[in-house]
């Protein structure tokens, strides 16, 4: 549960490093509130009426799923972009996402690769390593 906030800590530090633990933690989490906020507008009849036209609960779900929206858009950013740090790539490889069609595979393939081990221009290793291969092996 600590790697899903962690990110919620750091809501605005695009300085450093994130493990890809943590991104991904992170990632599932939004996921679950995703899902469970879309059962409750399922459970509460958020879709449509018997005449067609929307529920009484739609707009007011509408705009909690705007405001969770919101609200995590920041950290969402700040964490890919210390997952690009920890590749000693920049931060502003994010822009690769808005790239139609293949922009958001792109960036999941980077979210999947390893941190460059070690120390890099971005801080130390989240991970604790040395950058040393043979130590690391020991």
């Amino acid at each position: 549960m600590d790697w899903m906030l962690l990110p919620l800590k750091r809501y605005a530090d695009f300085q450093g490093r994130s493990r890809r633990m943590e991104y991904w933690m992170f990632t599932l989490g939004i996921a679950i509130v995703e899902i469970v906020l879309f059962a409750l507008f399922a459970m509460l009849g958020g879709f449509r009426t018997s005449d067609g036209g929307p529920s009484a609960m739609f707009w007011p779900m509408m705009i909690i799923f705007g405001i969770f929206g919101l609200a995590i858009i920041v950290p969402a950013l700040a964490v890919q972009v210390r997952r690009f740090h920890d590749q000693d790539k920049s931060g502003w490889f994010v822009l690769l996402g808005l790239i139609p069609y293949v922009g958001g595979l792109i960036v999941l393939v980077f979210m999947c690769l390893p941190g460059t081990p070690g120390p890099n221009r971005f801080g130390p290793d989240p991970l604790g390593g040395t950058g040393d291969l043979a130590q690391t092996f020991r």
